[in-house]
């Protein structure tokens, strides 16, 4: 019974019937027919679902497992892919070796991406991940001008949050000193200031002043 059609404890795991020599030869229900390669010999495999470069097709008599179309890496069917290989990228279904005017050759993604205006790479649809040279990138979006709120950063043409002056509370009144360049008696200057708790960005409006003066009476000891 070696080299011959059965349903035993011998056959791979799936199988309906196999033979020694040539693996399996019909799959239980389900479960889908496959050629593997064994060196220089095909074995016929039963599976649940098919490897990459194949898809599943089913009919009333045996279930199989079908080659995708040579460019493409993983489909759907025949006429469907989902990803490409290397050389080509994913448009509509189809693989493509260059991409329709307006859209962008995703290296990553393997696929034709839509980008906004002025992108030059996408990371995916509608989101820039690189800018013409003379726009700055914030968000996914490319910007001629710097939104409200931010700010250009001409070094990495990127727009960056705009920082806003800080400032703590004021210091209570120091003593009443005597200036030598003041002549009138008892008659002083008193200063008040507080510190920068942020510094404002390039842009930004700049921070109002942190110390101020008055005049005072010296008190006699």
């Amino acid at each position: 019974m070696t080299g011959s059609s059965s349903v035993n404890k011998l056959c791979p795991v799936g199988c309906a019937s196999c033979s020694a020599l040539n693996g399996c030869l019909s799959c239980k229900p389900r479960l889908f027919f496959h050629l593997e390669l064994d060196g220089m010999r095909q074995r016929g495999a039963c599976l649940s679902s098919c490897p990459w470069g194949h898809y599943g097709t089913r009919s009333p008599h045996i279930n199989t497992c079908a080659r995708c179309k040579e460019d493409c890496a993983f489909c759907f069917s025949e006429s469907f892919c989902t990803r490409c290989h290397p050389s080509h990228f994913l448009f509509r279904g189809k693989c493509v070796k260059s991409c329709p005017h307006g859209l962008t050759s995703n290296t990553v993604l393997r696929e034709c991406t839509e980008c906004p205006v002025g992108c030059e790479a996408c990371v995916r649809r509608k989101m820039c991940g690189r800018c013409r040279a003379d726009l700055y990138f914030l968000h996914g979006q490319c910007h001629l001008a710097c939104p409200s709120g931010s700010e250009p950063d001409v070094q990495l043409m990127q727009c960056v949050l705009q920082v806003h002056c800080e400032v703590g509370d004021w210091t209570d009144w120091g003593p009443c000193i005597q200036k030598r360049s003041t002549r009138t008696y008892r008659r002083g200057e008193e200063t008040r200031t507080r510190q920068v708790l942020r510094s404002p960005s390039v842009y930004a409006d700049p921070c109002p002043h942190v110390s101020e003066f008055r005049k005072c009476f010296i008190t006699k000891r």
